[in-house]
């Protein structure tokens, strides 16, 4: 399917572009979020007329990003859970959970502003990136274990590390490509996240309807 951007989109493209993707990305995810439109003479035309528009709200909504972003980096999320001796997780961590513990801090976001790619199973510390606009991103971290004790031993454990590493630095060019493979496989489970969401509910009306 061809869609017209409305803002820029990491590994697609930027405002007005016109890109080809998946029907079921399409569908799922950008155009139910308006970040695009069905790429037509009628809505070509419309985006024309609607560009200078469509420019100045995002530059406003990225300023007001950038202010969000300075008060929401740097959060940690301790989230206590039970495990098995060897870190497994009696269950998982979810966008809905951290959402939930975001919620807890008074930050207000949606789940598909939280890129993560896969559901946490483990105890650890994690690295979390949290996308406010689609040029700023806020880092968080998700800190998950048995007990607090476990956990600051955990926060020390890391701050030691990041010590060790810091005159490490990766390329621009490699820092580029791990971002956007990480950006497209949240971006893809938000997606199958969506369609998932989209047959629960589709299941339980056809149920209601058979009562």
């Amino acid at each position: 399917m061809q869609v017209i951007l409305l803002e820029r989109i990491e590994n697609l493209g930027q405002m007005g572009d016109t890109v080809t993707v998946k029907n079921g990305f399409a569908r799922n995810y950008l155009l139910p979020q308006q970040k695009a439109l069905r790429a037509n003479k009628e809505n070509v035309a419309y985006f024309e007329t609607q560009r200078a528009q469509l420019e100045a709200a995002n530059l406003k909504k990225k300023k007001e990003a950038e202010k969000a972003a300075e008060k929401i980096s740097g959060t940690e999320l301790v989230m206590i859970r039970q495990a098995s001796e060897n870190g497994q997780l009696f269950g998982s961590v979810r966008t809905h959970d951290i959402k939930e513990a975001l919620s807890e801090q008074g930050i207000s976001i949606e789940k598909t502003q939280i890129m993560l790619s896969a559901p946490i199973k483990t105890i650890g510390l994690f690295p979390l990136r949290i996308k406010l606009h689609p040029e700023v991103d806020a880092a968080i971290s998700v800190n998950i274990a048995k007990s607090d004790g476990d956990a600051e031993s955990q926060r020390v454990i890391d701050e030691s590390l990041v010590q060790e590493v810091a005159t490490e630095e990766p390329t621009a060019e490699t820092t580029h490509e791990d971002t956007n493979t990480e950006e497209k496989v949240a971006v893809e489970a938000q997606a199958a996240e969506a369609s998932d969401d989209s047959q629960t509910s589709e299941k339980e009306s056809t149920d209601e309807e058979a009562a």
